[in-house]
């Protein structure tokens, strides 16, 4: 979404040719591809350790931290593993991310009427916000020492990038929407 926000704003009137079909098809399919091949050291590291003791996870879903909790193995290299990732893959990713909004900003800080530059910022300020929440409470989970994490803050972390961030989403941009906002107004006149 940052990609096609830095070619929506900054080149529009090659956005047909930068933002087709094939270009979307080996976007998706690159994060697809990144996302599996991530995890797959992931579930070799787990695959190799014992477990032992209780065999309920703390938490709404099998997190691999939370896992790991009820292992009775060293988890030290797979902590310096997940620092590592966390560091040259969420970090790197967030920067790019991050380098697109910047483009986005520097182009939107050229333009020359304020209305213009008001819309430019509320379409890429939403996206934004959901962005760095994302990254934040994804960092805040896996880019610190199992031993300092807590399941009460894993959980309520997990939550945020898992069902509230998701949910934000369509929300913020159907509110965008003048139709869903009149029929939004209605409802809430009758009442």
């Amino acid at each position: 979404m940052a990609y096609d926000r830095y070619v929506a704003i900054c080149h529009p009137l090659r956005y047909p040719l930068m933002m087709n079909k094939r270009i979307c098809f080996l976007l998706v399919a690159a994060s697809w591809l990144g996302g599996s091949l991530s995890e797959a050291p992931v579930e070799m590291f787990i695959s190799q350790y014992s477990f032992c003791g209780s065999n309920e996870i703390n938490h709404f879903f099998c997190d691999l931290n939370a896992l790991l909790k009820l292992s009775c193995s060293d988890t030290h290299n797979y902590e310096i593993f997940v620092l590592l990732e966390g560091v040259f893959l969420t970090l790197i990713l967030f920067l790019l991310t991050l380098s697109s909004y910047i483009f986005i900003i520097v182009a939107i800080l050229k333009i020359h009427s304020s209305d213009g530059r008001s819309k430019a910022f509320s379409t890429c300020s939403s996206h934004l916000t959901v962005v760095l929440l994302f990254y934040g409470t994804v960092m805040c989970v896996y880019m610190r020492p199992i031993s300092k994490q807590s399941p009460k803050q894993d959980k309520m972390f997990a939550l945020l990038y898992t069902v509230l961030i998701p949910m934000i989403n369509p929300l913020i941009y159907s509110l965008r929407n003048q139709e869903v906002k009149n029929a939004l107004r209605k409802i809430i006149n009758r009442k």
